[in-house]
């Protein structure tokens, strides 16, 4: 593709929307009614609406996901190089039921979809333009389909490149269609041949394939049903590199300037920069793993050759629980928010937090900060829900602004507060004073006293700033091993009352006793049953890596017999 000629002069997405729109004739044709125009530039102003590339590409993975219900088993996204001039490209393939020439033309067509379904991510009729337009200046789809019994097969490119240079004041989208129902491409005319042969023509000058058979030979990897979407002259940072970066990972696609970044980080904040937290901003893998909500039967998305393994943060909980929550929704008769919230697995070392909002199984806002930065409080705690009832943004990566969604929003701050008061202490934070107070309150059941264990000397655990370990209790009467378990001191003021009561002898001392000891005790269970967890973890991921391991082990015993083979066939 000759530079000078088929792409753009500033190739920077940000940029390429600054140019003058010269006169523009309305006159319209006789016979011809007046339509609204659509001026190129639009196509453009429309897509900034991405301000995160990312977010364009979910737009095209959800229209594959949609097509589950018509018998998709995958899709496909991968880097391709554009035989015309070696570039290179951005490939979306799926086999979902296809585009007819009619659906090639609503697809293409501003503002119309025809998902109008409560299964559907898709709503608004604008994602494929939006998200094509961000990612690249030209994109190009071909898709096959039978309905009715008539099976036909559709080109159509929507060309920014083409409509700049040639200097259009509408957009143009030059489409041709093939009924192929009897094994051979016949091309389908509804207007003249003429319009026909300037449509195939204008195809094959703007697009990567310079001849017909190289156009038609992109239907081979379709099979009898699917869609397959290539995105060109990708845009470029304003350094003049791609945007898209598909060099560190050959099994990702990254967005550059990450790995500089890194390497100016502190040890510490490297490990907050690893979580999938932050990973999920420059990772495409990473972000496609939280993307959907439930885990897909009979479906795999597929980067670059390798299945994207789904990952719900909820399933590495620590003191896991759900929250039920019943907005009060007039357009709904009953609706039900389930919140799953808990503390990462890394607490307390990871100061993460935040909400996975999710609409229609699909991620809109990940790890959605209801506190203030400033407030150490819910530090480790981590939320997952669904919540339909509230309207996605048109990018989808947040929310519109409504009163439903400010009440949600209360909803989760005060959810976070009230985990972190009867939690915190669990993953070994101070205990929260009304936390105490309330357990002090709650205490009937006499325990035995400490007053030996208690005249033991404290040690300090340096491992966890502000925390002390004592021995166990004796429950039994016998001599339990002394395996450290760190137990919160007291809050400022607490051991001063305690003071007190042992000098004015009024047998507050032993009801102090009996409370801590409540504590330590709940504390201990909880330990334990942490412990556990971690241990069930543990063993699947080592019974996953052994599965790993013999597959990796096939795979080389046949490479082999191969390599074993070719050298007696030598």
């Amino acid at each position: 593709m000759e530079s000078d000629n088929r792409t753009l002069e500033n190739r920077s997405f940000w940029k390429a929307g600054a140019f003058d729109i010269g006169p523009t004739n309305w006159t319209p044709s006789q016979d011809e009614l007046e339509h609204a125009r659509v001026h190129p530039k639009f196509l453009h102003s429309n897509a900034t609406s991405h301000k995160w590339a990312f977010g364009a590409i979910a737009e095209l993975l959800d229209n594959a996901v949609d097509e589950i219900h018509n018998g998709a088993t995958f899709v496909k996204v991968d880097r391709i190089y554009c035989k015309r001039d070696n570039t290179p490209a951005l490939l979306f393939l799926d086999d979902g039921g296809g585009m007819d020439p009619e659906g090639m033309r609503k697809c293409m067509s501003l503002g119309y979809s025809t998902k109008k379904t409560n299964d559907t991510i898709g709503q608004y009729g604008n994602g494929f333009k939006t998200s094509t337009m961000r990612l690249g200046a030209d994109v190009i789809v071909f898709s096959r389909a039978s309905r009715k019994g008539k099976t036909t097969q559709s080109v159509g490119l929507l060309s920014y490149t083409f409509l700049r240079k040639t200097g259009q004041d509408d957009v143009i989208v030059p489409m041709i269609d093939f009924d192929i129902s009897k094994h051979w491409a016949e091309p389908l005319v509804y207007g003249s041949q003429d319009d026909w042969s300037t449509n195939l023509n204008t195809i094959l000058e703007w697009s990567p394939f310079a001849t017909k058979d190289d156009l038609m030979q992109q239907f081979e990897d379709i099979g009898s049903h699917g869609t397959k979407v290539l995105i060109y002259n990708l845009w470029l940072n304003d350094e003049g590199i791609y945007e898209l970066n598909f060099d560190e990972d050959d099994e990702d696609i990254k967005l550059r300037n990450e790995a500089s970044h890194l390497s100016k980080l502190s040890k510490k904040a490297i490990e907050i920069e690893a979580h999938i937290s932050k990973r999920l901003l420059h990772s495409l893998r990473a972000y496609v793993s939280m993307l959907y909500l439930k885990k897909f039967k009979n479906f795999k998305i597929f980067l670059r050759g390798v299945p994207v393994e789904q990952f719900n943060i909820a399933d590495e909980f620590k003191c896991r629980e759900v929250i039920i929550y019943r907005p009060q929704v007039s357009s709904m008769k009953e609706a039900i928010m389930e919140t799953t919230i808990g503390f990462i697995k890394e607490a307390p070392n990871l100061p993460i937090t935040g909400f996975n909002v999710y609409h229609k199984n699909r991620l809109i806002r990940p790890f959605w900060k209801v506190t203030g930065d400033g407030n150490s409080k819910g530090q480790g705690i981590v939320g997952v829900l669904e919540a339909n009832f509230i309207e996605p943004a048109h990018d989808k990566q947040d929310f519109e602004r409504s009163t439903l969604f400010s009440r949600l929003e209360s909803k989760l701050k005060q959810m976070q507060m009230e985990y972190w008061k009867t939690h915190c202490h669990l993953v070994g934070h101070l205990p929260d004073p009304s936390f105490v107070r309330k357990i002090q309150k709650d205490s009937s059941v006499p325990l035995q006293s400490q007053s030996q264990s208690q005249s033991q000397s404290q040690r300090v655990d340096h491992s966890v700033p502000g925390l002390a370990v004592n021995p166990p209790p004796n429950l039994s009467g016998s001599q339990m091993p002394s395996h450290d378990i760190p137990m919160a001191r007291a809050p400022p003021g607490f051991e001063t009352g305690f003071d007190q009561g042992m000098a004015h002898g009024d047998g507050s001392r032993d009801i102090d006793q009996i409370c801590d000891e409540n504590i330590q005790l709940f504390m201990r269970r909880e330990k334990h049953k942490q412990r556990k967890d971690e241990l069930t973890t543990t063993v699947n991921d080592l019974e996953k890596k052994v599965a790993e391991t013999k597959r990796k082990s096939a795979e080389l015993s046949l490479r082999l017999e191969l390599l074993r083979s070719q050298k007696f066939v030598t």
